[in-house]
């Protein structure tokens, strides 16, 4: 099984170091942010095992001696047991669910006498290469029901598992992975139905309570009713080239939508959002006609757009208000403007953003945050060590932090699209949309620009098992691009 005369040689020698160099600035940046986070005042050994920075130091080693490792071994390796790496994280999130030990609330920590491992970091690598493998497979199309489906089920049992450990942050990484069916033809209308049901959500919920000019009308149902009849003739004329049919939906439904209004605003005051509805019934029933008379697959994808958009809207409220937990329900509030709580829900963010207003363009300089010295932000050296970046070094510090993580995912991108099989480059666009999705929500939720859902900063935020899983996941995809010029004999 050689592949060259220096099998070693050759594998170092294909490896992707501008990406390696990458990884080993953001350990180093990170290990300063820990440092500066989690020091006190008069700490004479920043180096010693018995502060946050002294462990950070071992488990940056090891991850390094793990990439190494991982490194080494052959990429058919992971090819060829993608499958047994995923049941057995899945065997390993199952038991967690009845782990007795729960921290913060969660059971998603494994305590193993003074080693304390979340199987939930490790299970992103194993579920990537789950996915990477089933769809390389021969005959593999994404526009099959049935291929979508079963790689639907192999993201979503893993979440599942992940939320019944009480562990919801965790659970939502996985729906970065649509960003890498994107890429591999998931058609765009999926996509932007994602986006659509996130601004239905954001827009009701935010102006539920508030009233259309006077009127009895609620502007966020208001508000989302008309998007879902605009969207719906915008998707009629963009898949079924029908434009006429467009321009009269467009002009029965705002036109009759703008006379309920005025009806209500001079004759009789009345909730237009009934009106609305109506149209809606009436606008799925043309469709379905539209659909039967010319045969034309399309308008039963619109109308169940429609239908989903609705039932997707009228089911986030109660969702909202009676599954989600208090605190969840609380952050999400403060988050959209509906609650301010600054002592409680907003405590965190708000003294985040002091942290890094404070910090001004070029920083207070390390060690001299006052706001994390102080420990005024919570969890500052895990989920919000972002705001260390801002405090210490400031705006110059904070952009450079993000160029380097914009850099890595684009490098991740480039080495995805150059894979010469589809394993590789769908697993690459695996580890690149989780990179995304957790930079960019965890700096969104330290500046309060998203939900604090509590999701570690790649590289940066203290603890083994979320730098030891992102090792894994980035070095694994190195080494299989590294693998992807080698002779084999």
């Amino acid at each position: 099984m050689a592949r060259s005369k220096d099998k070693s040689t050759s594998v170092l020698r294909s490896l992707d170091w501008w990406t390696i160099g990458i990884y080993l600035a953001l350990l180093t940046f990170g290990w300063v942010s820990v440092c500066g986070a989690s020091y006190t005042y008069g700490d004479t050994d920043i180096f010693s095992l018995s502060t946050r920075s002294g462990m950070q130091i071992v488990w940056i080693g090891t991850s390094i001696t793990l990439g190494f490792i991982i490194l080494m071994l052959d990429d058919r390796f992971y090819d060829t047991f993608s499958f047994v790496i995923y049941a057995l994280l899945l065997i390993l999130l199952f038991a967690t669910i009845f782990n007795p030990h729960t921290i913060k609330g969660s059971r998603s920590w494994l305590v193993l006498g003074p080693l304390r491992l979340q199987p939930a970091e490790f299970a992103k690598f194993a579920t990537s290469l789950a996915l990477a493998k089933y769809m390389s497979t021969y005959g593999y199309t994404i526009h099959k029901w049935k291929n979508f489906l079963i790689t639907l089920a192999i993201i979503l049992v893993p979440m599942l598992f992940i939320v019944l450990q009480r562990e919801t942050g965790s659970a939502l990484v996985y729906t970065a992975f649509f960003l890498m069916f994107y890429r591999e033809g998931m058609p765009g209308s999926v996509l932007f139905t994602g986006v659509a049901a996130v601004v239905y959500f954001v827009v009701g919920i935010r102006f539920e309570n508030s009233m259309l000019l006077g009127t009895p009308t609620s502007i966020g149902k208001f508000a989302v009713l008309l998007m879902i009849q605009i969207f719906t003739a915008g998707m009629v004329l963009v898949y079924c080239k029908n434009r006429k049919l467009f321009f009269q939906i467009l002009l029965y439904c705002v036109g009759i939508t703008l006379l309920a209004v005025l009806v209500s605003l001079y004759v009789v005051k009345f909730d237009v959002v009934w009106v609305q509805l109506v149209l809606m019934v009436l606008l799925i029933g043309y469709l379905l006609w539209q659909a039967i008379g010319s045969r034309i697959r399309n308008y039963y994808f619109i109308v169940l757009f429609a239908i989903g958009s609705m039932a997707f809207f009228y089911s986030a409220d109660y969702f909202l208000n009676h599954v989600m937990e208090p605190h969840q329900r609380t952050r999400i509030n403060v988050l959209l403007g509906l609650d301010e709580d600054l002592k409680g829900a907003g405590y965190n963010v708000h003294q985040s953003e002091i942290a890094i207003g404070s910090g001004g363009l070029e920083g207070k300089g390390f060690l001299n945050g006052t706001q994390t010295k102080l420990k005024y932000v919570p969890e500052q050296d895990t989920d919000f060590i972002f705001c260390t970046v801002g405090e210490e070094e400031g705006f110059v510090g904070s952009a450079s932090v993000l160029l380097l993580f914009l850099a890595l995912i684009l490098r991740l991108i480039v080495l995805a699209e150059r894979q010469p099989f589809r394993f590789g480059r769908v697993y690459g666009y695996c580890v690149a949309s989780i990179f995304l999705f957790h930079v960019f929500i965890n700096v969104g939720m330290v500046l309060g620009l998203t939900p604090v859902i509590g999701i570690p900063l790649p590289f940066f935020s203290y603890g083994g098992s979320s730098l030891w899983g992102f090792t894994f996941l980035l070095f694994i995809f190195l080494r299989i691009d590294a693998g992807r010029n080698l002779v084999r004999s």
